[in-house]
């Protein structure tokens, strides 16, 4: 399990105005999770990893009105704007590919984050390993990479820029659910499904909608590697391939198919 390479992958700093554009059709699948999350340990605090702008807070202070919810994320700006939702009871400015907890909680949820991170073989044992007795993984990824969305960008960034982007031998970053069984069973009661959502993304002024919900997410390690001027070419290529792929309708509007994994492991269930 890992990702294909981005020649020093990294990316500008998360904006939280341009993620919240989307919010609704972002929150849903995390409002789907949660649905299915089983009974907590009745001790324990809840990790929101990766928790961003602090999107999921309200939800999962509903769920667990009881409990104390910590937010951890490696974005400044947008973990300020978790904590000024004031649902958290603590917000930690940490590396969520090596953060491990102080004490075992109850559970860690993660809503679109860990397919950032490599080594999810490594990786999903040893959050599963951090859970206290009968705690609860529960973890929401975008399962995207192999659509024309996610697919053209890497095309075209390779045919366009081959000094700063190599994706021979690429290997999407989010596993088959098989794999994630394989991994995550002997641990206990898993609870693995995927969905696709048909999103109907409204016209957006000046850009083709899937180009406007893909840039705050998907585009970022690659604008991180090329110059305004760059970036633009690429942007017209890419927004061009798009209208072919996802063709908006009369009113402007575009129906975008998105897969989603999930994962629910109940410890030692």
């Amino acid at each position: 399990m890992g990702a294909g390479k981005i020649a020093g992958a990294g990316a500008r700093d998360w904006d939280p105005d341009a993620y919240s554009r989307f919010r609704d059709l972002r929150l849903r699948p995390a409002l789907d999770l949660i649905a299915r999350i089983p009974s907590l340990p009745e001790r324990g605090k809840i990790i929101d990893l990766g928790c961003g702008n602090g999107a999921v807070a309200e939800a999962l202070n509903h769920r667990y009105p009881k409990r104390k919810l910590v937010g951890v994320d490696n974005s400044e700006p947008m973990l300020q704007r978790a904590a000024a939702t004031g649902a958290y009871h603590r917000c930690d400015l940490a590396d969520i590919a090596e953060w491990t907890p102080n004490k075992p909680p109850a559970m860690i949820f993660s809503n679109a984050a860990l397919h950032w991170l490599p080594d999810h073989a490594e990786l999903f044992p040893r959050l599963a390993g951090s859970l206290r007795e009968g705690g609860v993984l529960a973890v929401q990824m975008p399962a995207q990479q192999s659509a024309p969305s996610h697919r053209i960008l890497r095309d075209l960034a390779q045919e366009m820029f081959p000094d700063r982007f190599d994706f021979t031998g690429w290997v999407p970053p989010v596993a088959s659910p098989v794999d994630y069984a394989k991994l995550l069973s002997p641990f206990g009661a898993l609870d693995i499904w995927s969905t696709e959502y048909l999103q109907e993304l409204a016209p957006a002024l000046g850009a083709h909608p899937v180009r406007r919900f893909t840039e705050s997410t998907a585009m970022r390690p690659f604008l991180k590697q090329l110059g305004d001027t760059e970036a633009q070419v690429l942007i017209e290529r890419y927004e061009s391939a798009l209208e072919k792929v996802y063709p908006a309708r009369a009113d402007g509007s575009v129906l975008f198919p998105f897969r989603r994994l999930f994962i629910v492991l109940s410890l030692g269930g």
